[in-house]
């Protein structure tokens, strides 16, 4: 028969972890007699990580005895005791490889429905004190799945479980798993999976990503054999020309110094440059390309920053052949093609990405609608505005709305600007079009408050550039109040260069006391992003910009070439990461 062992509540508390708090609920302990069973979770149980657990679609967590067999004999112990996975409940039966998603069940008095697999990240394996879990319960094909709950009710240990009916497609659990977490998908499971209605939205949305990566790449037509898509570490360019556009912005052109030509970058996309002589190890920083697609030289353009010891030294070292080491183009913050309308929105040297999409839409003769919205100081600060203007006329449906936030009564007679800056009531004021994609990039508080503001006019596809650190993503960890990015306490690693380009930090790998580079990250307060910190969910995929690594553990799926899993990535050579 099949029955309910053991029902497991917890509230959600904070745990000490690594020098830092986490607010989790994966701490479960079995309770006696009834509980009602509800739409959100059992009564006297909770979640501290909304966004990964609970709600409608994870209602119930369940776990089976089987794999508590499994892994008391996996990992020789005797004290893993029932809840211990942070399951509400512990069942005789219902094995992963066995249980469909869509199955549905009565236990008690409550009716539920199978709605997908358990949601990989590190809560597990620092509740059970074997930081690999979240990878072994993706390798061993054990996850355990989430309820819906269809029809309140009470239960208790001891319940039975009565199958009550089956799930379309008749696909399980441990096969949904290893779609969204295991290399050599076959995109038929994958369409059968997203024909089942009980599978959440979460994993919907996820395995559509990967059904539509899967098509994409059996649609595109083969590259051309004498084009190349890129070049691995750093490659010399040389300097062909320097270009003032304004007071305080200057455009480096940069072409190969060698004879292998320069690959096409897509518009939007960034270049890394390494500068030897700005600094002791040399620092690393990104520009937009500011050019056209395919024009034979990389156009950057770099303002001067008073405090900026990069940019101060490219503009006043950089001169005609000079040479620079350059990582290849980068950046998914790029033009997706299509016909509906085009919002690109920029300040000051946030112009950049997007001058290279007006070029694009330009050279392409687009029909598109096109919106040009810049802020700038006024015309002195105010760069490629002939050239801006230039591209527009080309464009028979282009808009044109340049703003001064510090020009004179005559500039803005002359120039035909707005006065002061872009805000959600100016743009409430253009007529934009809501089935607009658009682009921002400038200062982050800029472009949160456009960002904003196009919401507010009903246009949801909004793509930014950021050029600073990303927005962490560490699930459950109690924030901190930033702290700018620092070496790490103590005397430097042993261990090759770890170089955080976004973060402009250059530091030793502490080897051994430091496992992977994202503890190092860690140690150095740079933001970082991660979930399962086993190399499976694929939340901390980091751009790769020069360097070789080796993983421990490896990684169920290894990641894009250029890409790095810094949770479990250690250096083999000096590196580079785009973080």
């Amino acid at each position: 028969m099949v029955s309910l062992l053991s029902l497991n509540v917890g509230l959600p508390q904070d745990v000490a972890w690594r020098g830092r708090t986490v607010h989790t609920g994966i701490w479960k302990r079995p309770v006696p007699g009834k509980r009602m069973v509800r739409r959100l979770d059992v009564d006297g149980d909770g979640q501290g990580d909304l966004a990964g657990h609970g709600g409608v679609n994870r209602a119930v967590l369940v776990y089976q005895l089987g794999s508590y067999r499994h892994w008391r004999r996996h990992f020789g112990r005797n004290d893993i005791e029932f809840g211990a996975f942070g399951e509400n409940f512990t069942v005789d039966g219902l094995a992963d490889d066995q249980v469909c998603i869509g199955d549905r069940y009565r236990i008690g008095e409550a009716e539920l429905e199978v709605s997908q697999p358990r949601v990989t990240c590190f809560r597990v394996g620092m509740r059970l004190g074997e930081p690999d879990m979240p990878a072994l319960l993706v390798a061993h094909r054990r996850p355990g799945f989430y309820l819906r709950v269809l029809t309140e009710g009470q239960v208790e240990a001891g319940d039975e479980i009565v199958k009550i009916a089956d799930g379309p497609e008749r696909m399980t659990v441990a096969e949904i798993d290893g779609l969204l977490y295991l290399p050599d998908r076959d995109p038929a499971a994958l369409r059968r999976a997203l024909r089942i209605p009980a599978l959440s939205p979460g994993w919907q949305g996820s395995l559509r990503e990967l059904l539509d990566a899967a098509d994409g790449q059996q649609d595109e037509a083969p590259q051309p054999a004498h084009v190349e898509v890129g070049w691995p570490g750093f490659r010399l360019l040389r300097v062909h020309a320097t270009v003032a556009e304004s007071s305080t912005i200057t455009s480096i052109r940069l072409g190969p110094e060698d004879s292998v030509s320069l690959p096409v970058a897509r518009a939007g996309q960034y270049l890394t440059v390494r500068v030897a002589g700005a600094g002791d190890p040399a620092p690393v920083r990104t520009y937009s390309l500011s050019s056209a697609p395919g024009e034979a030289d990389y156009r950057i353009s770099v303002k001067r920053e008073p405090k900026g010891l990069v940019s101060r030294y490219l503009l006043d070292n950089l001169r005609p052949d000079s040479v620079i080491e350059v990582a290849a183009p980068r950046g998914e913050f790029v033009l997706r093609d299509g016909t509906n309308p085009v919002v690109l929105v920029s300040a000051g040297v946030g112009v950049t990405p997007v001058l290279a999409m007006l070029h694009q839409l330009s050279g392409q003769h687009a029909e598109r609608e096109v919106w040009w919205l810049h802020a700038a100081r006024g015309p002195g600060a105010h760069a490629f505005a002939a050239e801006a203007h230039r591209l527009l006329a080309t464009l028979p449906r282009a808009h044109e709305h340049i703003f001064y936030t510090a020009a004179t009564p005559a500039e803005l007679a002359a120039t035909g600007a707005h006065p002061g800056r872009i805000t959600a009531e100016t743009l409430a004021g253009l007529a934009l079009p809501g089935d607009a994609s658009a682009y921002l990039c400038g200062p982050a508080a800029f472009m949160a408050d456009i960002g904003a503001g196009l919401g507010g006019l009903g246009i949801t596809d909004v793509r930014t550039e950021l050029f600073g650190a990303l927005d962490a993503i560490n699930p459950g960890v109690i924030a901190d109040a930033p702290v700018p990015p620092h070496p790490p306490a103590g005397r430097p690693g042993p261990g090759p260069l770890v170089t955080f380009a976004r973060s402009g930090l250059s530091v030793p790998f502490d080897d051994p006391t430091t496992r992977t580079v994202l503890e190092l990250a860690e140690a150095c307060d740079v933001p970082t992003r991660w979930s399962c910190r086993t190399g499976v969910c694929h939340t901390c995929t980091t751009p790769l910009l020069s360097g070789r690594v080796s993983y421990e553990p490896v990684p169920l799926e290894p990641p894009a070439d250029g890409s790095v899993l810094i949770c479990c990535a250690r250096p083999d050579s000096e590196l580079v990461v785009d973080m």
